[in-house]
């Protein structure tokens, strides 16, 4: 192909200018990533030791807890701030039953588009995992395919929530319902937390799910 003296440096700089313009709009668009919208690390009773979690084991003041499940109830709270290979942490081992711990900001909905992330700190027994969980402010319950749990040691996970794919849950019996749910509206959260789909196994090894602290990125919606 034959090609002018002339076309090479017009073609050479309408390239330069496609470049220019499209690095211009990638920073004009690029997207802001959200501020810290709640954190959770637990907090030990007096008396410490093993107990069913309840909200005085809450250490922000500014959340609700919400446990799920016909043995959401047996969720255990245990560990101690002193201790970096036993932090404060939720056990689901005494869960006969798959069971939901969540959070609930009782002032905000928590928006969750954009590079809106979770963080948290986990450790499994068996071949449990931990997957989030949210409800909409329509009250449909969804839970992501992202799964975490190391069974060598706490380990600390962060995930973008725009990855993730959601199925609905049936929050009373927590099992997975229906086929993938295609674009969710995430921009108004009511609740936020995680699931164990498996029963746990009782102490010692087995089956189980640690959960310490747990961090949302997010958008803050004011509640009505």
């Amino acid at each position: 192909m034959r090609h002018s003296i002339l076309s090479i440096p017009i073609a050479a700089g309408a390239l330069l200018l496609t470049m220019s313009t499209g690095a211009n709009v990638f920073a004009q668009g690029r997207a802001v990533r959200p501020p810290l919208f709640l954190h959770e690390e637990w907090k030990q009773t007096p008396a410490g030791g093993e107990h069913p979690v309840t909200p005085d084991g809450l250490s922000n003041p500014n959340l609700e807890l919400k446990l799920y499940g016909t043995s959401g109830k047996e969720v255990q709270l245990t560990g101690s701030a002193k201790d970096e290979n036993n932090p404060i942490h939720v056990w689901t081992g005494l869960c006969s039953t798959p069971c939901a711990v969540a959070l609930r900001d009782k002032t905000n909905f928590a928006d969750l588009t954009g590079l809106a992330r979770i963080r948290w700190v986990t450790k499994m027994s068996g071949f449990h995992q931990v997957r989030p969980i949210v409800k909409l402010a329509d009250g449909t319950w969804l839970v992501g395919d992202h799964a975490d749990g190391s069974v060598a040691d706490w380990q600390i996970s962060e995930f973008n929530l725009s990855e993730v794919h959601w199925l609905k849950l049936d929050i009373d019996k927590v099992v997975t319902k229906g086929t993938v749910v295609d674009k969710p509206d995430l921009s108004k959260v009511d609740e936020i937390g995680f699931v164990d789909l498996i029963p746990g196994s009782g102490h010692g090894a087995g089956g189980w799910s640690d959960v310490a602290a747990i961090d949302v990125f997010a958008g803050a919606v004011k509640r009505p």
